[in-house]
């Protein structure tokens, strides 16, 4: 199972789009899920998405592994953190 946290515009794709909840999109997992898999599983389109994406919690892009039990984070591009930039992206080929 992952577990697909949607924030902002995106939580219309969630069943609970209620700002003053969490907004989860619960998925089984595949094999080889990455961030970009999962996203184009629930019908996010690429141009809503923003640069913020988090994968347990770690600053991540779409290429980043989509594990088993994993909590995903989506922020849209309209809720840009100004802060990412002190982050760098875990990408598929990082190790752990």
């Amino acid at each position: 199972m992952l577990y697909v946290h949607v924030y902002g515009k995106l939580r219309r794709f969630a069943r609970d789009k209620d700002p003053q909840s969490e907004s989860v999109i619960e998925l089984d997992s595949r094999p080889g899920d990455t961030v970009r898999a999962v996203v184009e599983r629930i019908g996010i389109p690429l141009a809503d998405l923003g640069l913020n994406l988090f994968v347990d919690g770690r600053y991540a892009d779409l290429t980043r592994p989509a594990e088993v039990g994993a909590r995903i984070g989506l922020f849209p591009d309209d809720m840009q953190l100004l802060y990412k930039w002190y982050f760098r992206a875990k990408k598929a080929d990082d190790a752990r």
